[in-house]
């Protein structure tokens, strides 16, 4: 049931003082976007008629295909509690139309709600998502800029004063809540200056739309304490990556249909096919859950990060993890994907790979509850555990190969993805980086 109605909205937008709206979508990298208009636009906003030029968008259209328009969805409105000072802002985050009315296939968020569609189609009503996004917590130096000094020294689950972050944590809590998030958790993380806040599961769909919110709420109150933050999976050597564990479950009218009492593990036959799916295309989807050249530094041995496709109920070193909560709370954590993911593609390739599963009763091996660590490559390869790609070049080239997966994306949204980031690969590929002078500028 909708929460807002264009009545509801404009009553509130009066009641607080509302005096601009930002009409936010996001582009196929993931990075958010914005139209801000004057409230005096907000009937002509909320009827579907604010116009803009998609060709100023990266992976949208051409220059001569550019009028696009902006659909809100009401159930979005929040006002930023921070701008309270000069009259507020307030956000709606919309849907990309075509000029003829139709949905926008290069729209990274239509593109989730058709798959959704084929979820549906299948007999289920709901794909839930909890994630589990960190990052880090850097000082700006005198002009505003980032540096590379974090601001603790702390570990896990640490406390003030060894948690310097933790005001900031605090009150980027704070500001959550204030905009209706569910905080159920808020600690340290292993690393130095990394942290990480837990918010409640929902649909995919808002689900995805709050990892958005999260983003632009941590940076900017972050900033408010002289800090950057960074959702880089891997900014630092020798210390643990920024991962964003995703817990997936589906549900039938209201009921888990991942959970079986009387099931081994009490995981139902659906949650044993979902597993199978997601280790049958994990390779293959890892250029969207890991999209960046920095994504696969943190896939390595020694960090907690997986780089083996594998499952387990016990350990975390596998891929897929199964959390020991049971009934509504049983779900299947996928512990790779990282927080330079577009959420909206990301989700749309973990819910093809879970499905394909479902569809054709696919049966995963068998759950490795030994730490993969520490495994010779051999026993890797008799347990039947792959690897997933090494750099985002090879990770590029194996979703190439996958048709389930480059449908999830469809065809505008799997070409455009590619053609950016083989362009980012050959970027870095080109480029002369200070390792290769520490090691060979001398010995040759």
């Amino acid at each position: 049931m909708s929460r807002f109605t264009k009545e509801d909205i404009f009553r509130l937008a009066k009641e607080e003082n509302v005096k601009y709206i930002r009409l936010q979508f996001t582009d196929i990298l993931g990075t958010i976007k914005n139209v801000e208009i004057p409230i005096s636009q907000l009937e002509k906003a909320l009827s579907n008629k604010m116009m803009f030029d998609g060709s100023s968008i990266e992976g949208f259209v051409r220059i001569e295909e550019s009028d696009m328009y902006l659909y809100p969805d009401l159930d979005t409105w929040v006002i930023f509690p921070w701008t309270a000072e000069k009259g507020k802002v307030a956000r709606l985050i919309c849907d990309i139309y075509n000029a003829d009315g139709t949905p926008f296939e290069g729209d990274p968020r239509n593109n989730l709600k058709r798959m959704l569609k084929e979820m549906e189609a299948l007999g289920f009503t709901d794909f839930n998502l909890g994630p589990e996004p960190e990052f880090f917590l850097f000082k700006l130096d005198e002009k505003g800029n980032p540096t590379l000094e974090l601001n603790d020294n702390g570990g896990y689950f640490d406390l003030a004063p060894t948690d310097l972050g933790e005001n900031c944590r605090r009150d980027i809590v704070l500001e959550l809540e204030e905009m209706g998030f569910e905080v159920e958790a808020s600690h340290h993380e292993v690393a130095p200056g990394q942290h990480e806040i837990d918010f409640k599961y929902a649909d995919a769909i808002k689900a995805c739309d709050d990892i958005q919110t999260f983003k632009l709420v941590v940076k900017t109150i972050a900033r408010k304490h002289g800090l950057h933050a960074t959702f880089m999976p891997k900014p630092l050597f020798g210390v643990a990556g920024s991962g964003m564990h995703c817990n997936l479950s589906l549900f039938k009218n209201g009921e888990n249909v991942f959970f079986d009492e009387n099931g081994d593990r009490q995981l139902s036959e659906t949650a044993i096919h979902f597993i199978a799916g997601i280790l049958k295309h994990a390779p293959n989807f890892t250029a969207v859950t890991n999209p960046t050249v920095n994504s696969y530094k943190r896939l390595v041995p020694g960090y907690e990060a997986p780089c083996y496709v594998a499952w387990s109920a016990q350990n975390r070193s596998p891929l897929v993890r199964i959390p020991a909560s049971r009934g509504l709370s049983t779900r299947v954590e996928v512990r790779s994907v990282d927080p330079a993911a577009n959420p909206y593609l990301a989700m749309a390739v973990l819910l093809a790979a879970g499905l394909d599963g479902v569809k054709n009763q696919l049966v995963p091996p068998a759950a490795v509850d030994r730490n993969i660590y520490v495994m010779s490559k051999q026993e890797r390869v008799e347990a039947g555990i792959n690897d997933l790609p090494a750099t985002l070049a090879q990770a590029l080239e194996q979703l190439k190969d996958d048709e389930i997966i480059t449908s999830a994306l469809g065809h505008h949204l799997f070409e455009h993805f590619i053609e950016a980031k083989e362009i980012e690969w050959d970027m870095f590929r080109k480029q002369v980086h200070p390792w290769e002078r520490e090691q060979y500028m001398t010995t040759y």
